[in-house]
């Protein structure tokens, strides 16, 4: 398989589309395949199993009723202040391990401290069982201090 001709790489240029890079894989064989995939790159977003899904929804649940007043009620504004993915470890006890931000609101760290002070104050979450586990929520972050989560979110106005 031939590459398509293209213009020098520079940062204005755009990257090669996921499925070119998919079907290069799958042309140059098993060991560039073996390596995307050692590397977490499948092309496809990773599933989610029911029950992880079903926890994630009990974990938001557990942070909407301890911070009730902190929920921003009816559609999000076009416009949100920050947006951040946060993962986070609960031991069998519902107690936080960690949280570890996957993609956080740099620019509003402020935000980043107070969501990681929050998530930590809530515990003990209910019971994950056995050794713990882990969810990921995205935290939908209004200017007024309000948030919504994504899991549980009920949409965002469009301008």
């Amino acid at each position: 398989m031939s590459l398509p001709s293209q213009t020098p790489v520079s940062p204005e240029t755009p990257t090669l589309p996921r499925r070119l890079l998919l079907r290069m894989a799958a042309a140059a064989g098993s060991v560039t395949a073996a390596v995307l995939a050692g590397c977490g790159f499948s092309g496809r977003p990773a599933a989610r199993s029911e029950a992880d899904m079903a926890f994630r929804r009990v974990a938001a649940r557990h942070l909407y009723n301890r911070y009730n007043n902190r929920i921003y009620r009816g559609m999000l504004p076009p416009m949100l202040y920050a947006v951040g993915t946060l993962e986070v470890n609960l031991a069998g006890n519902g107690q936080v391990r960690s949280v570890r931000w996957m993609r956080g609101p740099t620019h509003a760290p402020e935000v980043m401290q107070e969501i990681e002070m929050m998530v930590r104050s809530a515990a003990p979450y209910p019971s994950p069982g056995g050794r713990g586990g882990r969810y990921v929520d995205t935290w939908l972050w209004d200017r007024s201090g309000r948030f919504q989560l994504d899991s549980l979110t009920e949409g965002q106005l469009r301008a």
